[in-house]
């Protein structure tokens, strides 16, 4: 198969170089950044006439693939998606699909009218982690699931480098942070208890990365602050260490000390996180109703060490607890009485190098046996995964205005039905 990359980021180059090492081309490439493409030309061994620094010179070609991988911001989606399936392209599309439920319904209603196929890279769906407890739930380990308690611990550092200093600290030039984060999380709510959603309220916000909170002698960036040797967000201490590795590779990609240390000094992750100018949420408790009465109440917070997701899932007959750090799914059959030992056991899921758990390399393969005609059809198919973007998009109306959002009374407001 041939493939086009618009957008060679962290995540369009894990998706692109698992194709390409898979024997499969990638025959161009839009990317804004001149380092990153000319990286992405040399490890791609794409054509150099064939390098774009605009999606749109990309997509004015005549057709170069048969595919486009779609790894942009979160707001240049809608306007690359909806030209590349018109030229004919099928779409590996990064999540979220966009943060605007009118973007996102269009490119639902294009992908079916164009009839390509658009799968959404929701990759935890594809991770055996996850897996694994749908494949428990679905053969009746605990029962019909009545509630659960999902938990997207984001991690400390992690929250400050993504969402205080990094690409997704605005709303209104990325998403939200529930959209931007965890629609993988309203997704795999989705998924795991197989049903859309009838209604959400939500509540949370930017409770301290902000100027009040900065500790007294602060200065606008690390480089010159008194307290850089002391400070746990210095940028020092969060990317030097790891030099080489996330999150230090989002910096810059000269990975040496110097290098680092310049980047800290001039760019964005060098600022001091009492001082960007970030607006989304750093806390979010969200409760959801789904259609076939299940409840469950889901927690996003920056204020973790580990960067792990943890559930608990409540059946008739027993409950279900997961830990991902842990790579533990323990299940739990209810026992008749508080003397009786209660029947429990414990599964270690495949582990495997790939990011995401898995996922990355999973959803790749996905999309290659659609293509391929191996497989009837994705399981982050665009038609599943608009729903957890109207969850996400309806939480953030629900936490603004204070109100319950039904659903399917939010969809039809933005131009759109529950097919």
């Amino acid at each position: 198969m041939e493939f086009v990359l618009i957008g060679a980021g962290q995540r369009g180059m894990i998706y692109s170089q698992y194709a390409h090492g898979k024997g499969h081309a990638i025959t161009a490439v839009a990317e804004k950044d001149a380092v990153k493409r000319e990286i992405a030309r040399k490890e791609l061994d794409i054509p150099a006439e064939r390098c774009f620094a605009d999606a749109a010179d990309l997509l004015a070609q005549p057709k170069l693939g048969d595919a486009a991988i779609i790894a942009t911001m979160d707001r240049d989606h809608f306007g690359q998606a909806i030209p590349a399936m018109e030229k004919g392209y099928h779409l590996l599309l990064e999540k979220p699909i966009s943060p605007v439920p009118e973007e996102v319904l269009a490119i639902e209603e294009k992908a079916r009218e164009t009839e390509r196929l658009v799968v959404v890279c929701h990759v935890l769906r594809y991770s055996p982690f996850f897996r694994e407890i749908k494949k428990q739930l679905d053969s009746g380990a605990v029962g019909r699931i009545v509630t659960v308690q999902h938990n997207e611990n984001i991690g400390n550092f992690h929250i400050a480098h993504s969402f205080v200093r990094g690409n997704w600290r605005r709303s209104d030039t990325a998403s939200p942070l529930i959209m931007q984060k965890s629609c993988h999380d309203l997704d795999l709510l989705v998924w795991l208890v197989g049903s859309g959603c009838r209604q959400v309220a939500s509540f949370g916000g930017l409770a301290y990365f902000k100027a009040e909170n900065a500790p007294q002698g602060a200065a606008m960036r690390c480089a010159d602050c008194p307290l850089r040797d002391t400070c746990r967000f210095s940028a020092y201490k969060a990317y030097l260490p790891v030099m080489g590795n996330w999150p230090a590779t989002v910096l810059t990609e000269n990975q040496t000390e110097e290098g680092l240390r310049e980047a800290i000094r001039t760019g964005p992750y060098g600022r001091c996180v009492f001082h960007c100018d970030n607006n989304v949420c750093d806390h979010q408790a969200t409760v959801l109703e789904f259609d076939n009465g299940v409840t469950a109440t889901f927690n996003l917070s920056g204020f973790t060490n580990r960067i792990a997701r943890t559930l608990k899932i409540m059946g008739e007959d027993g409950e279900l607890r997961a830990n991902e750090y842990t790579n533990e799914i323990e299940i739990i059959r209810f026992a008749a009485n508080g003397v009786d030992r209660c029947e429990s056991r414990v599964i270690h899921p495949e582990l495997t190098a790939s990011g995401h758990g898995g996922g990355d390399a999973g959803i790749v393969e996905d999309f290659l046996a659609l293509l391929e005609g191996r497989q009837a059809e994705a399981a982050s198919d665009i038609r599943y995964s608009v729903e957890s973007h109207m969850m996400a998009c309806a939480a953030e109306e629900a936490r603004l205005t204070g109100t319950v959002v039904r659903i399917a009374d939010f969809r039809r407001r933005h131009g759109g039905t529950r097919p």
